[in-house]
């Protein structure tokens, strides 16, 4: 194992402007549907981690070329049909649960069998959730323990259209079926429960064959198969996961501002926003636009003088599932209890979040009582640490690693936090931005 970040110090008060880095969401999708355009798509911003980059090497591996450089990355699309499929593929998705569930709907058709691996986080992950609506469409699927990868797909040349009720909230799982769609003969129907949906605004600006009715508890997404798909240029925005790490460190800190420049702000994103607005956070879209169907604005967030409790609507958890670790931190200094419900699907993250929740909360003083699917935490604003805190042994969750150094900065206390590298799946220059911050003071 390797030497642990150790900090000993509060953070001061700070007033900035910055960027993040780009969406992992949209640079992800950006890739593997660049990689079946006619020609040449163009990225700026995009995210260069682990997860982004294992997604263009899961792409050349079926014959698409790309090229990074200092000014963007390109990506040689040939077209729909221009997946090479061979023998002995293997495509390893590393930490991305996102590239593993999403590339298994544009493989759907391969004339060999592939096999998809990932490392020990990833192996943990259900994988049946998106291999048992795909196999409708006529594929085959082998799986470890019927579940985990790593797992291989049988293709099929004679994909039939279906209808699919995604029940759960999740986009990877939706976005799958979507891509098995794009590849299957005949209108595939999604009943989906509320999730993000980059998909399906990058789907519409690309002008493929895909409608959307949003009702009051779903969507109804109707798809056919795909004949042509344009290049896609595209400067990515800013993530808004990883913006909340910076949205909370400025609401637990002392007369603090912050403004972070051009983040997606779709609103299948914010829950995070509406969580902490209910809470007394002041949080401000600035300058908002329109971009490839996404909205865009620069967040400026105020330190407050208290933090309220929340008894969290369950109908804000699919908008706020990446960041409610971080969000409980926020409860952690809430004057009162905090409730937190149906969030079994927590602990089907890279780590199980809900219970490492439970862990950091106690490691620093605060109590908890936790269920498999809830927590309330007993807010204590006046919360200052003096014991040293260990943090290891986390399936090198990278929202573990993030959340800890927050809460570090914030409580005080001196914190030993290992796996520093797990930030590379999604966050490189976190620990940058973080003393670009500390600077500022």
């Amino acid at each position: 194992m390797s030497e642990p970040l150790i900090i000993n110090d509060k953070i001061g008060r700070f007033n900035k402007v910055i960027s993040v880095s780009g969406d992992k969401s949209l640079s992800i999708r950006w890739v593997l549907l660049s990689s079946l355009a006619n020609g040449v798509s163009n990225a700026k911003n995009l995210l260069l981690s682990e997860d982004v980059l294992a997604a263009i090497r899961a792409i050349n591996i079926l014959g698409i070329k790309s090229k990074i450089t200092k000014k963007g990355v390109k990506i040689y699309g040939k077209g729909v049909k221009g997946y090479n499929y061979k023998k002995n593929i293997i495509i390893d998705a590393k930490n991305s649960g996102t590239l593993g569930r999403l590339i298994l709907g544009l493989i759907i058709n391969t004339t060999y069998p592939i096999k998809i691996i990932g490392d020990n986080s990833l192996s943990k992950r259900d994988f049946k959730r998106v291999t048992q609506p795909l196999s409708k469409f006529g594929a085959q699927f082998k799986l470890n323990k019927n579940k985990s990868l790593p797992l291989t797909i049988f293709g099929s040349q004679k994909l039939k259209s279906i209808k699919y009720v995604e029940k759960r909230g999740s986009a990877q799982c939706k976005s799958s079926v979507i891509f098995g769609g794009m590849r299957a003969n005949g209108t595939t129907i999604i009943k989906a429960k509320k999730s993000r949906n980059h998909t399906e605004l990058l789907c519409k600006h690309l002008n493929l064959p895909i409608s959307v009715k949003t009702k009051k508890n779903h969507d109804e997404i109707k798809i056919n198969k795909i004949k042509n798909i344009n290049p896609l240029n595209y400067n990515i925005p800013s993530d808004i996961s990883s913006s909340a790490f910076f949205i909370v460190l400025t609401a637990l800190s002392n007369n603090s501002e912050l403004i972070i420049k051009n983040v997606n702000i779709n609103p299948s994103r914010t829950g995070i926003i509406t969580i902490l607005k209910k809470m007394g956070i002041s949080i401000i879209f600035k300058n908002q636009r329109i971009c490839k169907g996404e909205k865009i604005a620069d967040i400026k967030i105020k330190s407050p003088q208290s933090i309220k409790s929340i008894n969290c609507p369950s109908k804000l958890n699919s908008g706020a599932i990446d960041e409610f670790l971080i969000i409980f931190l926020v409860a952690a200094k809430a004057n009162g209890v905090s409730y937190f419900k149906d969030l079994a699907e927590l602990n089907q993250k890279e780590s199980p979040r809900l219970t490492w929740a439970k862990i950091i909360l106690t490691k620093m003083g605060i109590k908890t009582d936790t269920t498999k699917d809830s927590i309330k935490i007993y807010g204590n604003p006046k919360l200052n640490i003096k014991k040293k805190i260990l943090i290891k042994n986390y399936l090198k969750d990278h929202r573990v690693f993030m959340t800890s150094v927050i809460a570090a900065l914030c409580f005080g206390g001196k914190w030993n936090i290992y796996d520093k590298d797990s930030i590379k799946t999604s966050f490189p220059n976190f620990l940058k931005i973080i003393n670009d911050l500390k600077k500022n003071v």
